[in-house]
């Protein structure tokens, strides 16, 4: 079965000079969730959508109607685009996925891909931390006000876009944030959405639409999970 994921834009896209969000679920949802809240707090459109053989075949029904589990999304007037997944990625698939993004953000000129990753921790109130793949990435972590990693191990999707970032010269953050990994982590969420639109000129986190947003994804995105567990286990044996 070939792990190829290929991209289906579904309009003309110009992001030029402009971000890219990596929205695919690590430890946890918060990192789906966040990305999710952004997309339905601004004014955000359906631009192209992500498929694989190595993806469950399901297809996620909202409104009543039917959506791919992995898709982009892009707002022009704040050139950012998402790449937003209710799909957790078997870790075989963790290296084209990011190629894939790279490649994408490559195509259209994408300035600044971010991404993030959960620690799991009981204590979720430890300040988020940064790390950038270039050295004008890591003026961006600082200037946004995040702590920046000194030592340390960063893994799957995240991990590889700031490897292949550094050898390409395309600017990637990593934002490291704490979780519990368990339940509505609603508080975790809301701190990487405000942290991504420290990033982001324009972008903004509406808290109570965030709330709502974020209580409604993680409810879709655990179905979702479910649903395609036992398919993801009979394909990948």
């Amino acid at each position: 079965m070939s792990h190829k994921i290929r991209i289906r834009e579904l309009k003309k896209i110009n992001l030029e000079e402009g971000y890219l969000i990596d929205g695919f679920p690590s430890v946890g949802f918060s990192s789906a969730i966040a990305s999710e809240s952004m997309v339905h707090t601004s004014q955000f459109e359906l631009a192209g959508v992500l498929d694989s053989e190595n993806f469950p075949p399901i297809s996620v029904v909202k409104e009543g109607k039917p959506n791919f589990p992995t898709r982009i999304f892009v707002n022009e007037d704040l050139k950012v685009g998402v790449f937003l997944s209710y799909l957790t990625l078997d870790q075989s698939l963790n290296r084209v996925a990011a190629k894939t993004m790279l490649s994408w953000a490559k195509k259209h000129k994408i300035k600044l891909i971010i991404s993030s990753v959960a620690i799991k921790s009981s204590n979720t109130d430890e300040v988020m931390i940064g790390i950038g793949s270039t050295e004008s990435a890591r003026r961006k972590v600082e200037e946004a006000g995040l702590k920046v990693l000194e030592h340390g191990t960063v893994p799957g999707i995240p991990g590889i876009l700031l490897n292949e970032g550094s050898i390409s010269g395309q600017d990637v953050i990593v934002i490291i944030f704490h979780t519990d990994g368990q339940g509505p982590d609603f508080k975790s969420s809301a701190e990487l959405c405000m942290a991504m639109s420290k990033l982001i000129p324009g972008t903004s986190c509406n808290i109570p639409s965030l709330q709502k947003e974020a209580e409604k994804a993680e409810i879709a995105i655990k179905e979702m999970q479910e649903r395609s567990s036992h398919l993801k286990d009979s394909m990948y044996r």
